[in-house]
């Protein structure tokens, strides 16, 4: 196979390793575990990487790149082949904080666990770029959530792995036996959840608006042991060059941030400004530079997230009115009859007839 870029593909520049991803990209550290996975199902790699134009080398540098929607498609193929439908739930397990290079290598030296997962959500758009995560209190229980902001194929199975990967950070935060209280997921139940009991060996909620760990928020103040200050500034410095040499732009970080805002009945343009330490008004100009508007980034981002949520959850339409801060059906309706020409509901029965996968663009 040829070692030519693919079009899932970007090779990092020669010298300078510490780059941060492009636009719905992702560093490929999470999944160099695939070809050892599809080698003990007796599956051939290039097999299954072949159509999708992808080359063998991909795995081989954990700084290489891949599109997230590639990734998607790479790990449903992963399924298929395989015939094990929880493909990314296993990759994920064999995961850990090592995968996010630089921003795992300065959990460990935060001073607790909640400094950590600041640092975390703070810093993993410079290695993810096609989902964002969001640490929240709900009471005395906090929510670590994995959003994906552009879902399409092979979701469930990112949605997945990337749970697995954050309870193996949780451990190497808290101790080899953490557990979470429960944990939800934005899709609906598997016909077989023994292999999700079995990993996080706690409560399973399918069906939510979100991915996340749930677990009570006292964790957040336990101290790390072994943290060295001066290791961290100096990785902390690390990563403070790589976010200068981001060529992100202000929509797709805007994205990003609504994506985890507009699930936990937040973002309005007030909050999101703050956020970027902007004025309303000059938040309002920038966009206008970039040809859209505050309100045609939320309308972009809410059908998104009700398309994830109609494809790949039973969550009624009601409830999804209510997750995106409509408060009538009829809102929702209409909006999205704006958006894709259809119905919630027929765009659901479209979507889950294997004839019509394709989602329509909105106007």
């Amino acid at each position: 196979m040829s070692d030519s870029p693919s079009p899932g593909l970007a090779p990092p520049k020669a010298g300078l390793r510490e780059l941060p991803v492009l636009e719905g990209s992702l560093r490929v550290g999470p999944l160099v575990g695939v070809p050892a996975l599809l080698e003990e199902s007796g599956v051939d790699l290039a097999a299954v990487i072949g159509p999708l134009g992808l080359a063998e080398t991909l795995f081989s540098d954990a700084e290489n790149m891949i599109a997230f929607p590639i990734l998607g498609r790479l790990l449903q193929a992963c399924v298929t082949r395989t015939g094990c439908p929880h493909f990314g739930l296993l990759l994920g397990q064999r995961t850990g904080p090592e995968c996010l290079g630089l921003i795992g290598q300065l959990l460990p030296h935060a001073p607790d666990v909640g400094t950590a997962l600041r640092s975390l959500v703070l810093n993993l758009h410079l290695h993810d770029r096609g989902a964002a995560p969001l640490l929240s209190l709900e009471g005395e229980m906090a929510v670590l959530s994995y959003l994906i902001y552009r879902p399409g194929e092979g979701t469930d199975q990112i949605n997945d792995g990337s749970m697995a990967i954050c309870l193996n950070i949780m451990r190497s935060l808290c101790g080899p036996t953490w557990l979470p209280s429960e944990v939800l997921f934005a899709h609906r139940q598997p016909e077989d959840v023994a292999p999700f009991r079995r990993c996080f060996q706690a409560p399973l909620r399918f069906d939510r608006e979100q991915t996340a760990l749930v677990f009570p928020a006292k964790w957040l103040n336990q101290a790390l042991t072994g943290a060295d200050p001066a290791r961290r500034q100096e990785i902390e410095q690390r990563i403070v060059a790589m976010a200068n040499l981001s060529q992100t732009d202000l929509v797709g970080r805007l994205r990003c941030t609504l994506r985890t805002l507009l699930t936990t009945s937040r973002g309005s343009q007030e909050e999101v400004a703050e956020l970027f330490s902007l004025h309303p008004r000059t938040l309002n100009r920038r966009l206008a530079e970039h040809g859209t508007s505050f309100k045609a980034l939320v309308a972009e981002v809410r059908y998104d997230i009700a398309c994830q949520l109609l494809a790949n959850t039973a969550l009624s339409v009601g409830q999804i009115a209510a997750i995106l801060g409509y408060g009538e059906i009829s809102a929702l309706t209409r909006a999205f009859r704006r958006w894709s020409g259809i119905s919630p509901q027929a765009w659901r029965s479209r979507i889950r007839n294997p004839a019509s996968r394709s989602r329509p663009a909105m106007p």
